[in-house]
């Protein structure tokens, strides 16, 4: 006979079936290289990070920068401590915007530099980074940002009136020499400390927050005229922009950093929304759990085939427990209607087994040990097992 006289068919997937089971992980991937290509797109435009020069983003800096240029001040963009220390000179303004990121290695190396320097701004400084750059004043709790007056005699302040201003505030030494400007609860968010009268230390401007750098709030309130005045009182600026992967400082043979820090970070990034979009992929195509349905087997099975299949699976993991435990459930099952007990009651010893000495009364047979007995110790008493559970049975159909 015929494959198709049979009416079965081939259990081969076809080509649509391969296509509906993989159009799914085949539209992830191609998600993630979209977006992949399109991240890569935005960073290699002129999209920077919080108070970059180059940036036009609201937190970014490029209006003020391009005021500076504007005014004559060349503007020299620091990435490293390096830059920035080669970069110092007479004539110029240091800016560091975040001088808490750097090590105490690096605030040395920088406090140094900035003897180079007319004036070093810092932006932001709080205690990781004042006793090393600022000795002497110390940073209290921090207040928010909002419009705040002058309060003080400094210029460039009375000039610019009010500013947005806040972030930290600032303590220093009783006696201090100190301009202490656009006060919050007493405490000053801008305090300039001057130089020395023979020119040996340069002015350092500390600033509570960076928001009237910001591209977003610099025409607002008096920000632009701070900012410019602060920034652009030297020819030379130089932009210093710290972070955490600048290393240039650490010792040549500093081998203490693990594996991961010798990775790119656009790596690490790259492997962690890869190793996500998996996790969400195999979450989407897992199974779920429900009902088991039946199914048409492609082609019969003679029942003796299926016992003969599973017996050797059983021999094959030495699961005597495992078929003792068949047999005699199958066996208990049958041997219930025939004596007259509810089915549900067949598997419980005190139903059954006076039902089955009150129908053999001289059966030489142990129908407790056969019926509910241990796990057979090997293979022959498997056997032999099985045919005095077959003669059992076949004593109470005949009696």
């Amino acid at each position: 006979m015929s494959r198709a006289d049979t009416g079965t068919t081939s259990t081969a997937p076809s080509a649509r079936q391969v296509w509906t089971r993989v159009r799914g992980a085949a539209l992830v991937l191609a998600l993630i290289l979209t977006g992949g290509l399109a991240l890569a797109t935005v960073r290699s435009t002129d999209a920077h990070g919080a108070l970059d020069p180059r940036s036009a983003d609201p937190h970014g800096s490029r209006a003020v920068a391009e005021l500076l240029k504007a005014r004559g001040v060349t503007l020299t963009l620091a990435t490293t401590l390096a830059e920035a220390t080669a970069a110092t000179g007479t004539g110029t303004t240091l800016l560091v915007t975040t001088p808490d990121l750097l090590t105490e290695t690096q605030q040395a190396t920088l406090h140094s530099a900035m003897d180079n320097s007319n004036r070093t701004v810092l932006v932001g400084a709080g205690h990781a980074s004042l006793a090393t750059l600022a000795p002497g004043v110390t940073a209290a709790p921090s207040t928010p940002v909002r419009e705040r007056t002058p309060s003080c005699t400094l210029p460039a302040a009375t000039r610019a009136g009010s500013v947005d201003l806040g972030g930290e505030r600032y303590e220093t030494a009783p006696g201090a020499t100190a301009e202490a400007c656009y006060r919050a609860d007493g405490l000053p968010t801008l305090l300039l400390l001057p130089g020395t009268s023979d020119g040996t230390a340069t002015d350092t401007v500390l600033l509570g927050s960076p928001d009237i750098l910001y591209n977003s709030r610099l025409d607002q309130q008096g920000n632009a005229s701070l900012a410019l005045q602060l920034l652009g009182s030297r020819p030379h600026l130089v932009w210093y922009l710290p972070s955490l992967s600048d290393t240039a400082d650490a010792p040549a043979d500093d081998t203490t950093g693990n594996f991961l820090a010798l990775i790119p970070s656009g790596w690490l990034w790259g492997t962690l929304q890869l190793a996500l979009a998996a996790v969400l992929a195999a979450i989407w195509r897992g199974r779920r759990l429900g009902p088991l349905v039946t199914e048409r087997l492609p082609v019969a099975l003679r029942a003796s085939e299926a016992t003969e299949g599973r017996a050797r699976l059983y021999r094959k993991a030495n699961a005597r427990d495992r078929a003792a435990s068949v047999l005699r459930t199958a066996t208990r099952t049958r041997l219930a209607p025939l004596l007259g007990v509810p089915v549900q009651d067949a598997h419980s010893p005190d139903r059954l087994l006076p039902a089955l000495s009150a129908r053999l009364p001289e059966t030489t047979a142990d129908p407790r040990n056969l019926l509910f007995g241990p796990a057979p110790a090997d293979d022959a008493t498997l056997i032999r097992l099985a045919d005095q559970l077959d003669a059992l049975e076949r004593e109470v159909r005949t009696s």
